[in-house]
């Protein structure tokens, strides 16, 4: 009796660990399918945006759907000639000009400020930092005015100065935050070893400190590097020569050069405008998702 209802129950509990199996694929393609719909609903601007630049004026305007009729690579070269004497080659240069000073002041500035937060105890240290936190809150729209002042009375206006030299100064406070809290993060023993060895503070910050931060410092880099390309209202407000332009203000240029404007030349454009920071997010990525994961739960 004893051996059939053990071989009872082994069937009963392999029926389980079937039912149990079959429930959990049917719940995981459910969710790759809730997924996957919602993913293509997200991307479909983008994908659109892609397929209207091959298409004519005619067709963005009359055709919903993201395929073209016939391709055409018209409106790229259009485009990249642009209305003005200037093609988008010295745009892009120019851009390039503002985000590569810019996120090496901001690594910089920003890893040091870092630093001193995590790992100094000095007066008025909680003071500075809460200070700190609370210029997170402060919009930026209410410093421009300062802002453009302070730079008009340096004769900066109409360089890249200002767009550049404030992140000298670990103004951009996000970053910093998210540096300190990645630090206390990290443990001290490697630090405290190294101190006995006889390094002083920078060359543990750059020996050992700075490697351990390699994710929350890339992704302080992909960040900047959107953020900037990004920037419309910085460049508008300090740049007035067209020479100087970077793409977002050449965009805008381009719309704006003619009565008639060839939408499709303006949308080629605006796609190799996301390139450069799909192809840096998509090269870091795994280093980005690591660093901002890591913030989040450490600290």
């Amino acid at each position: 009796m004893s051996a059939v209802a053990s071989q009872e129950s082994t069937r009963f509990d392999s029926s389980v660990d079937q039912y149990q199996i079959r429930r959990d694929r049917i719940n995981s393609v459910i969710r790759y399918a809730l997924l996957i719909a919602v993913g293509l609903v997200m991307l479909y601007p983008l994908i659109w945006l892609i397929g209207a630049s091959f298409k004519t004026n005619a067709e963005i305007f009359t055709q919903v759907g993201f395929w073209p009729s016939k391709f055409e690579l018209e409106p790229y070269v259009k485009g990249w000639k642009t209305s003005t004497e200037y093609t988008f080659t010295r745009y892009f240069a120019n851009s390039f000009l503002i985000v590569i000073p810019r996120i090496i002041v901001t690594v910089i500035s920003c890893v040091l400020v870092a630093y001193a937060f995590a790992r100094f105890d000095f007066f008025g240290k909680k003071i500075l930092f809460a200070i700190m936190v609370a210029t997170m809150m402060l919009p930026q729209i209410v410093l421009r005015i300062p802002q453009y002042i302070m730079f008009q009375q340096f004769d900066m206006i109409d360089s890249y100065a200002p767009l550049v030299l404030p992140s000298a100064f670990a103004t951009d406070t996000f970053f910093v935050f998210m540096l300190v809290q990645f630090l206390r993060g990290i443990p001290r023993d490697m630090e405290e070893a190294a101190q006995m060895d006889g390094c002083n503070s920078l060359q543990m910050l750059w020996y050992i400190i700075v490697p351990l931060l390699k994710p929350a410092i890339i992704s302080v880099i992909v960040f900047q590097f959107i953020w900037t390309m990004n920037d419309f209202i910085g460049p508008l407000i300090y740049l007035s020569s067209v020479e100087k332009y970077p793409v977002s203000l050449a965009l805008k240029l381009s719309i704006g050069a003619t009565e008639e404007v060839e939408w499709n030349s303006v949308i080629a454009i605006s796609v190799l405008a996301l390139v450069p920071s799909v192809a840096v997010f998509f090269a870091a990525q795994r280093h980005f998702v690591d660093g901002v994961a890591s913030t989040g739960l450490k600290g």
